[in-house]
């Protein structure tokens, strides 16, 4: 007969294992169904950011990082991409979120050429691009559209708008000067210079129209070498530079509203991310971004730094 003991102690053994086999079955379940367990999951799988080469898309995509991983995701930051560039990596899978503009997916994307007003042009890009997996979330009050500045010394009384200003360069007479300055695919495009003199009636000769690099436009402007300079409506050096904006009155340039974007298989998988980005959209608007921008470009602050500090100003 066997070692009674022998025979005891391999059932106690065995005994142990079971328990302690159970025992990690139940911990595992119980962190599973835990509060904190979605993060965790959500942690396994990084959520990749992507931005384009300019400040505001630097600021966009580091708080959108910064932000979905204090909310328990992981992410992967790829900014300074080229706008064609970022496109493509959405539609190839590099890329799982970014934040684009109505105006760009519009007309460069999607070949839209009809002037259409900001809630017709989100609608439109969302159904277009929907078709292609991408999902447009709600619109940010963003709206980084084309604008025309002036020298704050020379806006004068009631130059305010566009039509006001051509009226006042008509009554001016032909031969007076007015040097403006717009870069040089502006200059060139079917939908730039000529379709916008031609709606304002803006009396702009040859000699008046300076092409320069896009930087340089605000320098002009700075420097009081210019009467007029085509910027962008949120660029942190129209604050930094007081430069005046003039209303496009007649609404000739569309509007290019900033969206999160997000691939669908993400979304599906991760549902939660149109609330949290919904929510981040309703905070920003062109004073904030102006605001972010100017302490970039103006101010020479960190993008990182200023994109933490506006997540903290907003709890």
């Amino acid at each position: 007969m066997k070692d009674p003991m022998q025979f005891i102690r391999r059932r106690a053994r065995r005994a142990a294992m079971l328990v302690a086999a159970v025992t990690a079955f139940a911990a595992g379940l119980a962190l599973a169904t835990a509060p904190g367990a979605h993060a965790a999951a959500a942690a396994a799988a990084p959520i990749r950011v992507g931005g384009k080469n300019f400040t505001e898309q630097l600021l966009l995509s580091s708080i959108t990082s910064k932000y979905l991983r204090a909310k328990g995701f992981t992410t992967e930051l790829t900014a300074g991409l080229g706008s064609t560039l970022m496109r493509q990596a959405m539609e190839s899978n590099q890329l799982d979120v970014v934040w684009d503009y109505t105006g760009t997916a519009l007309i460069v994307f999607n070949k839209v050429q009809e002037k259409l007003g900001a809630k017709e042009s989100y609608e439109r890009v969302r159904q277009m691009d929907g078709e292609r997996g991408l999902v447009w979330l709600d619109a940010s009050n963003i709206n980084n559209t084309y604008a025309l500045a002036m020298p704050k010394e020379r806006a004068g009384k009631g130059v305010t708008t566009l039509s006001a200003f051509a009226e006042q360069m008509r009554k001016a007479g032909p031969d007076a000067s007015h040097p403006f300055a717009v870069d040089m695919e502006f200059a060139a495009r079917p939908d730039g210079l000529e379709p916008l003199k031609a709606l304002y009636k803006l009396p702009f000769s040859r000699r008046d129209v300076v092409q320069l690099d896009p930087g340089l436009v605000y320098t002009a402007l700075k420097n009081n070498q210019v009467e007029l300079g085509l910027v962008y409506a949120t660029d942190g050096r129209v604050k930094g530079f007081d430069l005046v904006l003039l209303e496009d009155d007649l609404h000739f340039f569309p509007p290019y509203n900033a969206v999160p974007v997000v691939r669908k298989p993400v979304l599906d998988k991760h549902p939660e991310l149109a609330g949290l980005l919904n929510a981040l959209a309703a905070k920003l608007d062109n004073e904030s971004m102006t605001d972010m921008n100017y302490k970039v470009d103006i101010g020479q602050q960190p993008v990182d730094k200023v994109a933490e500090d506006f997540l903290r100003s907003h709890d």
